[in-house]
């Protein structure tokens, strides 16, 4: 799969196991994918050995919250109306809010 935003587009691995979902990106030094972690909307970045953008979006895809450049040891709370999260590299998109990202 991958995941774009109309302009570019990274490879997209979806996070379907609780291993998978619990480690995400936790001791990764080089991020070059995006994460799909699909019904769910909150993280946490625990154990991250680089900062990440993460994209909140509705079933529908479309943004509802984006957050730049996270750093570690930071924790994203329950958001109304996620469904979807992305995490990827950081400074990897330049989107926004209300924006709809894609999945081919």
């Amino acid at each position: 799969m991958k995941l774009s935003d109309g302009k570019k587009e990274i490879e997209l691995i979806e996070c379907k196991t609780f291993y998978s979902r619990f480690k995400g990106f936790m001791f990764e030094k080089n991020i070059d994918n995006a994460l799909l972690f699909d019904k769910c909307n909150s993280i946490h970045t625990f154990f991250m050995k680089c900062n990440i953008d993460v994209i909140m979006c509705d079933n529908n895809n479309i943004i509802l919250f984006y957050y730049k450049n996270l750093p570690n040891n930071k924790i994203i709370w329950p958001k109304k109306g996620v469904r979807k999260v992305f995490e990827t590299p950081s400074g990897y998109f330049d989107i926004g809010i209300g924006k709809k990202m894609i999945i081919k």
